[in-house]
């Protein structure tokens, strides 16, 4: 019988990211394994919902160092409008220290980590074993890590001929600033350093930012506005539980910006996705769903970046039209793929043979 361990979990601090590593956690502690999950102070209490095994997952809270830039009291990338990650970021690397003083007093046999780039090295010096687990899509690390690639032309040997960046794409692109390319550059060299590089995603909660310059969402939208959708609609701006609402019976499309774990959700529902990518990511996995499994429909945007509710409205109406083609070809895709994902067993196999891997490797 192959031995029990122990593995630290250090996340990037967003919720989009700490709740998938907090689904893999569940996973190792399902098989009797321990995991000490580092998060901020603050996360914490959004998350314990989420331990399904507070027996075997303990939370170790982090104090978010100031950071000039950085507004006080932030802890994570809900707390803060997406212009000012990079601060995000630089608090991230400051938490080293504590981070280091855990692995010394706790001493575990591995440490998962996406952004940390510096958790290789850290890892090596006190002979434990670290793995690279990336939650976004592989397509992006495919196109986004290629050195001399080109707009419109997949990386050489990629099996898609369809996934690639085309010219009304340059607004996503333009998104990959300062923080950004610093993001891909913790990638790379986390994955060049580190002992195991995992993929996977999910996630279970949503939340909508409120606009830039307002402190709810409520107070960033028109005046009027409830007072015109009452009756017909609901406008909310905290914390929600989104597979419910896609499995309600009410719901039959979802115009989603089409990240990762948001394109999970959908499609193990029964409803129609329509895409609205923002980032240069989400753009690839656009194309992927959409050019690739055809499970989807993308929004046509001008070369600017912008897109119409003309443009929007035909396509929910594309995807909705039981009678067109291109909805009948989506329905009938995503009802293929949906069959293949809750089969029985997928997940269990998945995680299986993930969990031998991580013990074979640390014989």
């Amino acid at each position: 019988m192959k031995r029990k361990f122990h593995a630290f979990m250090f996340p990037w601090f967003a919720f989009g990211h700490m709740i998938p590593f907090l689904h893999l956690a569940n996973k190792l502690a399902e098989k009797g394994h321990r995991v000490t999950f580092l998060l901020p102070k603050k996360a914490q209490k959004q998350l314990e919902h989420h331990n399904l095994f507070p027996d075997s997952i303990v939370f170790h809270p982090l104090t978010i160092p100031p950071v000039n830039g950085l507004p006080a009291g932030a802890e994570t990338t809900s707390d803060i409008p997406i212009s000012m990650d990079n601060f995000l970021s630089e608090a991230l690397d400051l938490t080293r220290d504590q981070v280091e003083a855990a692995v010394r007093a706790l001493r575990p046999d591995m440490i998962f980590f996406d952004f940390a780039q510096w958790v290789p090295e850290m890892a090596k010096e006190h002979m434990i074993k670290s793995v690279s687990y990336i939650i976004v899509c592989a397509t992006t690390i495919a196109h986004t890590h290629v050195p001399g690639g080109k707009l419109g032309v997949p990386p050489s040997s990629y099996p898609s001929s369809k996934v690639f960046f085309r010219e009304n794409d340059a607004h996503a692109l333009a998104t990959l600033s300062i923080f950004y390319k610093r993001l891909y550059h913790q990638i790379t060299t986390g994955l060049k350093n580190c002992d195991v590089i995992a993929m996977r995603t999910c996630k279970e909660i949503e939340a909508v930012k409120p606009p830039r310059g307002s402190s709810t969402v409520q107070e960033g939208l028109p005046q009027g506005f409830e007072e015109r959708v009452k009756g017909r609609g609901v406008v909310w701006g905290g914390w929600v539980q989104q597979p419910l609402i896609l499995s309600h019976p009410s719901i039959g499309c979802f115009v989603n910006h089409c990240g990762p774990g948001t394109i999970w959700e959908s499609l193990v529902s029964d409803c129609q996705m329509v895409l609205i990518p923002f980032l240069s990511d989400q753009v690839l996995f656009t194309r992927l769903m959409t050019e690739e499994f055809e499970v989807s429909v993308e929004v046509y945007r001008e070369k600017t970046g912008w897109f119409s509710k003309e443009s929007l409205s035909n396509a929910i109406k594309s995807v909705m039209d039981k009678d067109s083609d291109l909805g009948k070809l989506v329905r009938s895709n995503h009802t293929k793929l949906k069959e293949i994902l809750v089969s029985p067993g997928l997940l269990t196999g998945y995680v299986d043979n993930f969990v031998e891997a991580l013990q074979e490797d640390l014989i």
